[in-house]
């Protein structure tokens, strides 16, 4: 008896039937976007290892080992940074990388110059 099992077929999805390319269609404008489901909070954001003088930025969410924060300036991807907040009347710091970052998509976003930066904290 062979404890292999034969692997069991798997949905064949046609994605060319009209009806999918309909549905499919509806979703083109359609934007995932977190922000909003955690309060944010006021942060100071160190660029760089030897970095001196923090700029203003805002935690928008936390969580699972990922920080995403919005700013008004561009961050490279891959740069080290310091991300800084008052937790519980004690400063917080955190170290990470810019694991991605983008201008926002928002209306707001786009009138205020608002970058938002995904950062993997070390």
């Amino acid at each position: 008896m062979s404890r292999m099992r034969t692997p069991t077929p798997s949905n064949i999805v046609d994605w060319s039937n009209p009806d999918l390319q309909k549905l499919l269609a509806k979703t083109t404008d359609w934007g995932l976007d977190n922000r909003g489901v955690y309060a944010p909070v006021a942060c100071e954001l160190h660029v760089g290892w030897g970095a001196g003088a923090g700029r203003d930025a805002t935690l928008v969410y936390e969580h699972n080992g990922v920080l995403v924060v919005e700013t008004t300036f561009a961050i490279p991807q891959g740069e080290n940074v310091r991300v800084d907040r008052i937790r519980g009347g004690a400063l917080r710091s955190t170290w990470g990388v810019v694991a991605d970052g983008r201008q926002g998509n928002r209306v707001e976003d786009q009138a205020n110059g608002t970058w938002v930066h995904w950062i993997h904290p070390r």
